[in-house]
């Protein structure tokens, strides 16, 4: 015989820890599965096992971060918002911090405490907790659900799906609830990686491994569209620029990661040929291509024994300089009174559009999130409830909601988990 209970909800992650306290607080019988032998795996391995918990922002900015897919957050946000997420966990003994930049991480810097304090909460609520016990499928029963697991078959009133994306797959995150729910009609948008490291084959990026460069605007270029200006775009970037992004990148032996990296990397995973794609990076963005060149003429008029890699180091790294002096064959002991107007125009063009070839990412073992997912439409976000299912909440990153780098992510996460444990 089968086991009832009021609520169940499937996946101890960030959105299903706040799911269930919250839904058992309401005095609903409420039962949080999860399949690892721990809970929030990925949690106490989020940045850099840090965690970074939310942004120093207001609800508009945490939007912001979502693209055309933010406006769904409004009611997530308005039950839960980044400084009530900080003061629920500060009110569970958990201070916090808010970094240059704005993100905001526990003052221990130990992704470890921020999961204990969701836990003392989810234990106060008397929510009951099983680890160690996957779920193996669900099906429809009446006005109720049938869940089946590794180890039993349960049914309940109401059911919450917050079992993750594909991200980090070493966590657990494998994608279950993708068939689960493709089977009771819900659209699957296509899951693909997101503030994920990108590749490529060019030999000088490698070759610049464990480089960093801490400002960088970038863009991923789709030459194809550039050349095919179309419409007046919204966003307002130049034709074929699919994103554009600017902070700290760095190169590695299989390409490029680093914060402004991750964030662009959606636009090059979206894509079926990532090969035809292109980043363009200015590597000073504080200067127009024009001062720039200004600057090298002045200083060969008045300093023209210093060398040119001398000069451009005052800006960047001499590792990533000399490289970009090879791109621009440009010898690299010319002194800047030598460099000619041709040679000049080439390293101008190098610094500040600067093209480079990726063949793709790394995948889903090092995404951070998950793109793509059960498609928003079909989600009331006043509630988190299925239009399809009723009584079938989904919270998290199941669904197709991907943001920025900075925390926005998890607040993502613990506002949708938030909402539906107080409609279920």
């Amino acid at each position: 015989m089968a086991s009832a209970c009021e609520v169940i909800v499937v996946g101890a992650g960030a959105a299903g820890l706040l799911a269930a306290a919250r839904s058992a607080e309401r005095g609903r019988r409420t039962l949080l599965l999860e399949k690892n032998r721990k809970p929030g795996v990925k949690i106490l391995m989020s940045g850099g096992t840090r965690c970074n918990i939310t942004h120093n922002c207001e609800a508009a900015g945490i939007i912001a971060a979502f693209g055309s897919a933010g406006p769904f957050l409004y009611s997530p946000l308005a039950a839960l918002g980044p400084r009530d997420l900080v003061e629920l966990l500060n009110a569970e003994g958990l201070a916090t911090k808010v970094e240059p930049g704005g993100k905001i991480f526990p003052q221990s810097d130990r992704a470890a405490d921020v999961l204990n304090a969701l836990l003392r909460r989810l234990h106060r609520s008397g929510a009951e907790l099983a680890l160690g016990e996957g779920v193996t499928g669900f099906e429809r029963d009446g006005d109720g659900f049938r869940v089946e697991t590794e180890r039993r078959v349960l049914e309940c009133r109401k059911l919450v799906i917050t079992s993750g994306g594909k991200s980090y797959p070493g966590c657990g995150t494998t994608g279950d609830g993708y068939g689960w729910l493709a089977k009771l009609g819900h659209t699957i948008r296509r899951p693909r990686p997101a503030l994920v490291p990108l590749t490529s084959d060019e030999a000088w990026i490698r070759e610049l491994s464990g480089v960093t460069v801490p400002d960088v605007v970038l863009q991923v270029v789709d030459l194809r569209l550039a050349e095919s200006p179309g419409r007046r775009r919204r966003d307002r970037l130049p034709p074929g620029v699919l994103i554009e992004r600017r902070g700290s990148t760095l190169f590695t032996h299989f390409g490029l990661s680093g914060p402004v990296v991750l964030d662009v990397s959606r636009a090059v995973t979206a894509s079926a040929s990532p090969r035809e794609l292109k980043l363009v990076a200015d590597f000073v963005p504080d200067i127009t291509a024009e001062d720039f060149e200004a600057r090298l003429r002045d200083i060969a008029a008045t300093d023209g024994k210093r060398s040119v890699a001398g000069v451009v180091a005052n800006e960047l790294p001499r590792r990533l300089v000399d490289a970009l002096l090879h791109l621009a064959t440009i010898p690299i002991d010319r002194r800047a009174a030598e460099l000619t107007k041709v040679e000049r125009a080439r390293l101008v063009e190098r610094v500040k559009r600067c093209e480079i070839r990726v063949t793709g990412s790394r995948g889903f073992e090092k995404a951070e999130v998950t793109a793509g997912g059960v498609a928003l439409e079909e989600v009331d976000s006043r509630t988190m409830e299925s239009k399809l299912v009723p009584n079938l909440f989904l919270a998290g990153e199941i669904l197709d909601l991907d943001g920025f780098i900075g925390g926005y992510n998890f607040q993502a996460a613990f506002s949708t988990g938030w909402l539906a444990g107080g409609s279920a």
